[in-house]
């Protein structure tokens, strides 16, 4: 977004709501100027709509302000539905609007008996109608906080091991990033891709939107967890539009520009090692003395996949306890070779050879332990198109930023038209699991766009350990824990 973009946002969502408050309160008989202190304004409103000073304190819990927004423009006549969803879901527009109209009064307190005695036929309505509009309330409201403030993730496979682990429950934040507008707009509430017991699409693609996204606090950093949808699901069979791919979580490993490699495991960008993730995972081959190693210390180093003669999955440090023992002989991390790509589990670029200028060009020799280094893309950077970046770049200029790419007599032909260079319009990010030995990642489909970034983990507020005993089913120490 350029910056007139910005200001433009940050007038519209964040300015006019409380030009709108200002005037609303001075036609309740309170200064305007308490409109524009933040807190005490949500004690104001309280006030105005007969609701306890110490529903304040609710504020914490995510979508409670759209009920005292409710009680609020209530108090000012505004009973309807369409009325209710217009002032909790377009403030910026509504308030200002009501705020500047002569016919908008204050009514009085909307939770007391004397506003509801004295507008008992506006207020009067059917169960039936109640229930609807209670009901088509709800799904706004939700789809509204889901879309732009925070939403419930669930880890569904180990590749964030240890630091996040099946059946986490998560909160991920969409403002810290910058809230995505929905691209795919007509599509079943709660629903992400596919009705569930039908199994049929969620969404009509009938309609899509271009890429926009609100100004966040911030943007994707190295090292941060994020969700984003899963790029390689434009392919066929399934097709699926940016926002209505697969949602995967992982950690960001490359930012816009950045130069990543891999070297025995241990990831490097812009020449420099990075800190390795807490919790990240290898696999290790472990040769014992003929006595195995006592399961109780397995599960206390939280040692994973092992089954005496197999890969187990672990820790460094877990790796260093278990070396201390006098049963093992060694313990071994099982870290590929430089130059040994494995043809039956190819890594990117070698997974997407539509894009090589020489099909016999096998200069990508490269495996989950040893990549690179390439050049992540930035919006704005040219790129020289050649044999050796082609096969890097071409999926991210024809898939994600919707060129038609074709390779004639060994030419490159952009829309048609012949080209040696091209400009990205939009950056890219690379991400890689903590589980590195069992995680698919960028290292087998390479970078995720920018539209692709769904938001930012905040923390876990249930574990649920699917394996565990009824009563230890719940890992309590997981529970409001942050993520690092």
């Amino acid at each position: 977004m350029n910056l007139a973009g910005f200001f433009i946002a940050f007038f519209l969502l964040f300015l006019m709501p409380y030009v709108g408050l200002w005037k609303l309160f001075e036609k309740a008989g309170v200064p305007g100027w308490k409109a524009i202190v933040p807190i005490y304004n949500w004690y104001i409103r309280l006030q105005l709509s007969g609701r306890p000073a110490w529903w304040l304190l609710l504020l914490i819990i995510p979508g409670f302000n759209l009920l005292i927004t409710i009680g609020f423009i209530k108090s000012y006549g505004k009973i309807g539905l369409g009325q209710i969803i217009a002032g909790t879901a377009l403030p910026f527009i509504f308030l200002p609007m009501w705020g500047f109209d002569k016919k908008t009064t204050y009514w009085g307190p909307a939770a007391s008996e004397e506003f509801k005695t004295k507008h008992q036929k506006k207020l009067v309505k059917s169960s039936g109608r109640e229930w609807t509009e209670a009901i088509i309330f709800a799904v706004v409201a939700a789809t509204l906080i889901r879309t732009l403030f925070i939403e419930a993730y669930t880890i569904p496979t180990p590749s964030m091991e240890r630091s996040l682990l099946v059946g986490d429950f998560l909160f991920v934040s969409k403002v810290n990033y910058g809230a995505r507008i929905p691209m795919t707009p007509v599509a079943f509430p709660f629903a992400h891709h596919t009705m569930p017991l039908l199994g049929t699409k969620a969404y009509w693609d009938g309609l899509e939107l271009p890429y926009y996204r609100l100004p966040g606090l911030s943007d994707v950093k190295k090292g941060d967890v994020v969700v984003f949808n899963y790029p390689m699901e434009a392919d066929a069979p399934l097709n699926r539009p940016v926002d209505k791919r697969e949602n995967y979580i992982k950690r960001c490993q490359g930012a816009p520009g950045d130069t990543i490699a891999l070297l025995h495991a241990q990831v490097y960008v812009n020449g420099k090692a990075m800190p390795n993730p807490p919790g990240s995972q290898l696999d290790y081959t472990i040769v014992n003395n003929g006595s195995d190693l006592n399961p109780d210390i397995l599960d206390e180093l939280k040692v994973s996949n092992y089954d005496n003669v197999g890969s187990p999955t672990m820790t460094k440090e877990a790796a260093a306890k278990i070396k201390g023992y006098s049963n093992i002989k060694s313990i071994t991390a099982n870290i590929k070779q430089p130059g040994t790509a494995d043809p039956f589990n190819p890594v990117f670029p070698a997974a997407t050879p539509k894009y090589k200028l020489n099909p016999e060009n096998k200069d990508f020799d490269w495996n989950v332990d040893n990549f690179g280094p390439i050049i992540i893309p930035k919006k704005g950077w040219t790129v020289n198109l050649d044999s050796l970046t082609l096969p890097v770049y071409g999926r991210a200029i024809e898939v994600y930023e919707g060129n038609k790419l074709e390779i004639v007599n060994g030419e490159v032909l952009i829309n048609g038209q012949k080209t040696t260079s091209y400009t990205f319009k939009m950056n890219y990010y690379w991400m890689m699991g903590d589980n590195r030995h069992n995680s698919a990642d960028s290292r087998y489909w390479g970078f995720v766009p920018e539209d692709h970034i769904v938001g930012k983990a905040l923390f876990i507020w249930m574990s649920w350990d699917e394996n565990a005993s009824f009563l230890s089913k719940i890992r309590w120490n997981r529970l409001f824990r942050g993520i690092d």
